[in-house]
């Protein structure tokens, strides 16, 4: 598996899908323009869009980081067994992802640290497992990060807008028994950790959403989650996910980011990019355009 280096730290991704988006470029994204699209076909082709089918490439993993001191996973995609029928991509998923882990290098009881980004489907399902018929959390020994405003958000118990949203489903199998194991740690805004390690508030896709820093200045790597989806909007960040909850602040949010990396010289690890999965951000005129960077 191919490995990132951020200063004494390594990362490592862990593939559980990696494949066509079920819907088209102007489904997927808010203020789609074709000829945007168009302008990138040759490097977009294969690994970021199939134009063949006119879909978008889209890939779902985790980040495995290792520092001298913990064992971290930064969000942990769709899950088995979890029953999703607003979104066929991720109902009822059986993928060997517990193995590719294991491939790595790592059992489920290595993990100290689980971050999750935001409360989608596809960022917290392996939180959890199906273990005689009850959800109980995959990473026994782990303590669960959350953005106290993200769970308060999804958990209909907390939220009535909820109560009607399919979604808040997410909440019952996938964080809800990791607060009942006492695994969870609900954080406020922003949070350091050592290793120089941090989380900070990055909103818009969902109002609790959160971004992951590793490293320092010159050698930092941004774990984005859903702050941006896919390759093409590094040229376009005014275009929103079709998903994005507020898309005046998730357009804003994805402009700092693209900056900030530009500006600190930071590798940007998202939750969705094609392969080879990392970027480094050039800004030139108020333009950003993506470097892509090899493991090794």
């Amino acid at each position: 598996m191919p490995i990132w280096n951020i200063g004494s730290s390594t990362v490592t991704r862990i593939e559980e899908q990696l494949g066509m988006a079920n819907m088209s470029p102007d489904r997927y994204f808010r203020g789609f323009e074709r000829d945007v699209l168009e302008r990138h076909l040759d490097w977009l082709v294969p690994h970021h869009y199939a134009p063949a089918h006119d879909k978008v490439i889209s890939s779902v993993h985790s980040w495995l980081i290792r520092t001298r001191h913990h064992t971290i996973l930064v969000d942990s995609c769709a899950g088995n067994h979890k029953d999703r029928p607003w979104t066929p991509r991720f109902h009822q998923l059986n993928t060997p992802y517990l193995q590719r882990l294991h491939d790595a290098g790592v059992r489920p009881e290595d993990i100290d640290i689980v971050f999750c980004t935001h409360l989608h489907a596809d960022h917290t399902g392996w939180n959890t497992m199906l273990r005689d018929g009850r959800w109980v959390p995959t990473f026994p020994n782990a303590k669960y990060y959350f953005s106290k405003a993200e769970a308060a958000y999804w958990n209909a118990a907390a939220n009535p807008a909820m109560a009607a949203d399919p979604r808040s489903a997410v909440y019952v199998d996938s964080v809800l028994p990791v607060v009942n194991a006492g695994q969870a740690v609900m954080i406020d805004h922003t949070h350091v950790f050592d290793d120089d390690i941090g989380i900070e508030p990055s909103p818009g896709h969902t109002p609790g959403h959160v971004s992951i820093t590793l490293g320092r200045q010159g050698e930092r790597g941004i774990f984005s989650g859903d702050a941006i989806h896919h390759a093409l909007q590094v040229y376009a960040p005014h275009w929103n996910h079709m998903a994005d909850e507020d898309p005046v602040q998730a357009a804003i949010t994805r402009r700092l980011l693209l900056n900030r990396c530009a500006e600190e010289g930071a590798l940007l690890f998202t939750g969705h990019f094609g392969a080879p999965h990392v970027t480094a951000i050039h800004s030139k005129s108020d333009c950003f355009h993506p470097v892509f960077v090899d493991g090794h």
